[in-house]
């Protein structure tokens, strides 16, 4: 929940300042922005890509684990999760190409860039997207206790395999 909240609170922001910009919340009256405001581009650009799960970014841990769960399920529950990701990957690529690039209009002129107080806001989240995504530890020690007295409580028994001294040695010598 905080790598989705890091990433959706993002993308709200950075599409609060485009609205503030072009005072329409319209696709279909935007385009071209990125030749104008290339900051605000950008970070456009990362904050969808994070509410899509790439590979860096903070979602990306959650949504890798939630893909395991599915398959762990059942291989159709992972196929429908796969499903959701493609989609929603294709709708934010699609929505940046329509509102990012493209053909300056002419009514995009006075549009400025992101000013350093806006920056100064968006930089946290970015930050905090970018670090979670290398090192996810500090949120999953956060949320293991809970997790593990969930499963307690419902009675699921979630034990990783172990690996015992003979169970090694049998395994190595089928490798040879």
């Amino acid at each position: 929940m905080v790598n989705h909240g890091l990433g959706t609170a993002a993308l709200f922001l950075v599409a609060g300042y485009l609205y503030d910009r072009r005072g329409t919340s319209l696709i279909s009256e935007m385009g071209g922005i990125e030749k104008v405001a290339p900051v605000l581009a950008g970070l456009f650009l990362v904050a969808g890509l994070a509410t899509l799960g790439l590979p860096g970014l903070s979602p990306f841990v959650s949504e890798f684990l939630v893909l395991l769960a599915a398959f762990g399920y059942g291989w159709y529950v992972g196929a429908i999760a796969i499903t959701a990701v493609v989609l929603s990957a294709i709708y934010v690529l699609w929505m940046y190409q329509r509102t990012m690039t493209g053909p300056t209009s002419a009514d995009l002129d006075g549009t400025k860039d992101l000013g350093l107080r806006e920056i100064v806001a968006v930089a946290p989240l970015m930050a905090a997207l970018v670090f979670f995504g290398f090192y996810p530890t500090p949120l999953l020690d956060a949320a293991n206790p809970m997790v593990g007295d969930l499963l307690e409580h419902v009675g699921v028994h979630d034990d990783p395999p172990t690996v015992g001294p003979d169970e090694v040695e049998h395994h190595a010598e089928e490798a040879n």
